[in-house]
């Protein structure tokens, strides 16, 4: 088997995968249902996938649905990406003891095995190249997030079941699967339940050769267009990005940011929810016994402290931090990473407390264009 080679496999297939990366030494991880959403979990078979199990998402709204259908991925993506699987919310940086004169420093050691991804939709495939850009990328590489990437195993799932609140075809990330993935898979239900597989790596093609299947035939070709064609048909939203870094850039008086600010609570549910916000904070602690810790957390640029400079922070305003937040995502992240940071998976706007909309705020920005703010309104 080569890299590029189209086969299928049926539910029993996708179990062989999944025992095949096991026998490898990988943890497997993919959807689980938990607490009432779909979030990421130890898998060792179909079984443990959501089967049937489907969500409706809107501004400020989630919930999960059954039904008696086959789906083990009818649904669009949960709160979680995957990227807190290689840069984790929080994590210990090291560790110093003190004993007398005497400090000792250690390092927490590494997880143990690598791990494979089982369901990754393919907004998430960008937005893990996102960060990989700006994560191994960059002048200073993440040691900690590059060793979790160069052994991680990646099985994509194509969306058939786009949510409201998605938009990746806004953004050319979906709902098709074209790179950074080892296995993709496209799940059919007419005809009989299946999956078209598509081999990406050469590791990939190791472990599918292994698993029984036939190559796939006119009938799977054009089931997966059908799925993709209907998944792009049913994409809730729709972000226009003609220009739009240029007319964010130009707008940064315009009165839509007062009034966006009247709703938004800061609270930085957004940008915890965002597959490629990665902003980071160091914290030191001690305890009685004379033991350091240094621990990276994720920050939000919503945190007041987030721009504290000396004598204070430099957006002390809602307004200013989410003028911030949308045209950073929007706008400036193409002059610093060459790419848009936004991916459109719609958690943003499923996960605000009070339904903003990052496409409504962008369009009714371009429907205004150039209006300037009301006295007194001028940022940060």
């Amino acid at each position: 088997m080569e890299v590029g080679d189209e086969v299928v496999i049926d539910r029993g297939g996708l179990d062989a995968v999944i025992a095949a990366l096991k026998s490898r030494g990988f943890r497997t991880l993919g959807p689980i249902v938990r607490n009432g959403a779909i979030v990421h979990g130890d898998v060792s078979s179909s079984y443990d996938l959501p089967l049937g199990w489907h969500d409706q998402q809107a501004p400020g709204h989630y919930r999960l649905e059954q039904n008696e259908g086959p789906e083990l991925f009818g649904w669009a993506v949960g709160p979680a990406s995957w990227k807190s699987e290689f840069f984790p919310p929080e994590e210990v940086v090291w560790r110093a003891s003190v004993d007398g004169d005497q400090v000792t420093f250690t390092e927490p050691e590494a997880a143990v095995g690598p791990v494979a991804i089982i369901g990754a939709r393919p907004c998430e495939l960008t937005a893990l190249e996102v960060l990989d850009r700006v994560l191994e990328g960059g002048e200073v590489a993440d040691d900690r997030y590059a060793a979790r990437r160069s052994d991680a195993f990646v099985v994509a799932v194509e969306c058939g079941a786009p949510a409201a609140t998605c938009f990746c075809t806004s953004m050319g990330t979906g709902p098709s699967a074209r790179s950074s993935y080892d296995l993709a898979l496209t799940e059919l239900i007419v005809g009989g339940h299946r999956f078209y597989a598509r081999v990406g790596t050469r590791v990939g093609a190791e472990v599918l050769e292994t698993v029984p299947h036939v190559a796939a035939g006119n009938d799977e070709v054009a089931g997966r267009q059908a799925v993709l064609g209907r998944a792009e048909v049913r994409m809730g939203r729709f972000l226009d990005t003609e220009g739009l870094p240029d007319l964010l850039a130009r707008n940064l008086e315009h009165p839509r940011w007062v009034e966006v600010a009247e709703r938004c609570l800061s609270c930085g549910n957004c940008t915890l929810v965002c597959p490629t916000c990665f902003c980071s904070d160091i914290k030191d602690a001690t305890d009685l016994s004379g033991t350091v810790e240094r621990r990276r957390r994720w920050a939000s640029c919503f945190d007041l402290d987030h721009s504290y400079l000396h004598g204070g922070p430099v957006r002390p305003t809602t307004q200013s931090r989410y003028r911030q937040w949308l045209t950073h995502k929007l706008g400036t992240w193409w002059d610093q990473f060459g790419e848009s940071g936004c991916v459109g998976c719609g958690r943003c706007i499923a996960w605000c407390p009070v339904g903003i909309d990052l496409t409504e705020e962008a369009a009714a920005i371009r429907d205004t264009d150039g209006a300037l703010a009301a006295g007194g309104s001028r940022l940060p």
